[in-house]
């Protein structure tokens, strides 16, 4: 059969073979080809046609061993480049070397195609690269991309290629070894404090979950930055890392790369630690909203101004304010602030009620009013309004946030237990924290609490209408203690559930504070037994300085023996009635 090479099309065709189970291949190999049959084919025009075929299979282990060489010795081209041609430090350029093999694998491609061409069109078109060795060849190839290393760099810090060759084009105008530094200060600043238990996360999470306004262009940036960390492993919990996040941090907010360090950046930096902000929270209120730094210093300062002048706070507290919700310099933050306030107002709240909410719980400002509107109407079943919600929004904001739902599993808990609404309502007023919890996770626990000490589930409507507070505390590490300190001084558990039943607010008193001083007084200077303050454990209520000491002096001064009751349950009227004579006294003067 006849080849004819002058008019002949040639094709070639690969065909992957499938691998055999004898070869054991190297994974590590960058440019791994598993075996091949080329088929090469002569087609002329009188229809006769001639195929030649060559199995190609090699040496594997050889093949890897090669490509990891070439690997490795343009690892060391490009940092021979980043030091020598860029004036980067020998340890910079080993780092970024070392961590951009896709950039590394596009060079060395580039390498070899540049050698097939030159060995098809012959030396007397080839580009001028003959007589360089492969290292040569590399620094030529890289010196041809003509970003002065940006790609190489940009990849070091965990961007795609792909997103690293768009930011190389996006700071072209920024030479290497500046963007090297302004990446050294960015992270710096960004990760300024540890976050190991990924509290930075949290907060991102709660700004999200209690967002329900339409959002201006920083915001939204901001989400689409969070969500991207979110998609990855760990999700917002690694928000706070600088390996994990800050990739995604200049893919979103690539204009950091562009900002000057000593003119955009510093001045922003000072600004912020002048209102509180404390060097190791920077980072956090950075990445809880980022295009603050992309602000004019001057324009964020008219923001911070404004939003701390409109909530009546004072410049000590600034800071606090900003680190609690960084979007309150939002622009669509600080406009629906306006809409919150007249919402306020339309429910009878007063003013420096509105600004202590806010600025105990900032997040209010980035909810609508028409969502706060259901929770106000639940607050109203149970006789909460106007002037009463006054007492509930400052203490607990966020129950404005709550969904009704959840609200109404604490209501029905609380009337489960023998409460009328009208009562539900006061315990709102008193303590709305309660109403913030999870039933299973605290509020039933407190209660399991009490029965171990053999308080009877009858109490329990007495006990918390007493003291509601008592459901909040954390029983094993606050109020435990105190009971065992009860037992130290003689008291035993039935007596302890005596005490409870008695005056409940026994179980909120420091022991440092109140029960030891005015128990050691009680014994050691009243000199009275201990089954006194089990009878009436009020006791414990009444201020040493003020009314146990003075009482008591008079009493032993006139040697009047009365038990605690009758000594600190008269107010100052009715016990100089009784122990001073001046009772008696008042009545012989209006007889006569």
């Amino acid at each position: 059969m006849e080849l004819l090479h002058s008019s002949c099309y040639f094709e070639t065709l690969t065909l992957i073979s499938p691998p055999l189970q004898s070869c054991k291949f190297g994974f590590n190999s960058l440019f791994f080809s598993p075996p091949r049959v080329t088929l090469l084919s002569a087609y002329h025009h009188s229809g006769r046609f001639a195929v030649s075929a060559s199995f190609q299979h090699g040496d594997t282990n050889l093949s890897s061993n090669s490509s990891q060489t070439n690997h490795e010795d343009a690892q060391n081209s490009i940092a021979e480049f980043l030091r020598r041609d860029i004036g980067l430090s020998e340890a910079d350029s080993d780092f970024i070397s070392e961590n951009c093999p896709k950039y590394t694998r596009m060079i060395v491609e580039g390498v070899r195609d540049l050698e097939e061409w030159n060995s098809w069109k012959g030396s007397g078109e080839s580009v001028g690269i003959e007589g360089l060795g492969f290292k040569e060849k590399v620094i030529y190839m890289v010196k041809q991309k003509g970003d002065g290393g940006k790609v190489a760099f940009l990849e070091s810090l965990g961007l795609s290629l792909s997103s690293a060759m768009y930011l190389a084009h996006y700071v072209s105008s920024e030479s290497l070894t500046i963007l090297l530094d302004k990446v050294k200060y960015l992270k710096e600043i960004f990760f300024s404090g540890s976050d190991e238990k990924g509290l930075v996360g949290k907060y991102a999470r709660r700004m999200m979950l209690y967002l329900s306004i339409p959002i201006d262009e920083d915001v939204q940036q901001t989400l689409s930055f969070f969500e991207k960390i979110e998609a990855r492993r760990g999700g917002l919990d690694m928000l706070g890392s600088v390996d994990a996040s800050f990739r995604f941090l200049i893919e979103s907010f690539p204009r950091l790369l562009l900002l000057s360090e000593e003119n955009d950046m510093k001045p922003m930096v000072e600004f912020l630690e002048s209102i509180g902000i404390p060097k190791y929270c920077l980072g956090k209120l950075l990445l809880l909203y980022p295009p603050i730094l992309l602000g004019k210093t001057e324009e964020i300062k008219r923001r911070v101004a404004a939003a701390l002048e409109k909530l009546s706070v004072v410049d000590k507290d600034s800071g606090k304010v900003l680190l609690k919700y960084p979007w309150i310099l939002s622009p669509s933050i600080q406009e629906n602030y306006s809409h919150i306030v007249s919402f306020f107002y339309s429910e009878s709240v007063l003013k420096m009620d509105i600004d202590h909410a806010i600025e105990r719980w900032p997040l209010l400002l980035g909810c609508s009013a028409s969502n706060m509107e259901m929770m106000v109407k639940e607050f109203d079943k149970l006789g909460v309004r106007d002037k009463r919600m006054g007492k509930v929004i400052p203490k607990m904001p966020q129950l404005l946030l709550c969904k009704p739902q959840d609200f109404l599993k604490v209501v029905c808990f609380l009337e489960d237990l023998g409460f009328q609404k009208e009562i539900v309502g006061q315990i709102l007023c008193r303590c709305p924290e309660i109403f913030g919890c999870s039933i299973d996770k605290t509020l039933q626990k407190k209660l399991i609490f009490l029965t171990r000490y053999g308080v009877s589930t009858t109490h329990f409507p007495r006990i918390i209408k007493k003291y509601p507070e008592f459901l909040i505390y954390d029983a094993d590490k606050t109020v435990l203690p105190r009971l065992k300190y009860l037992m130290e001084i003689g008291i035993s558990e039935r007596e302890i559930a005596f005490m409870i039943r008695k005056f409940s607010p026994i179980l909120g008193y420091s022991i440092d504070k109140v029960l030891r001083p005015k128990f050691e007084f009680l014994v050691n200077s009243m000199e009275k037994p201990v089954r006194e303050v089990i009878e009436y454990p009020r006791y414990f209520s009444y201020s040493l300085e003020k009314r146990i000491k003075p009482r008591f002096w008079v009493l032993e001064g006139r040697n009047i023996e009365c038990t605690l009751q009758e000594m600190l349950g008269k107010n100052d009227e009715e016990f100089a009635a009784d122990f001073l004579g001046l009772g008696e006294l008042q009545t012989h003067s209006e007889t006569s």
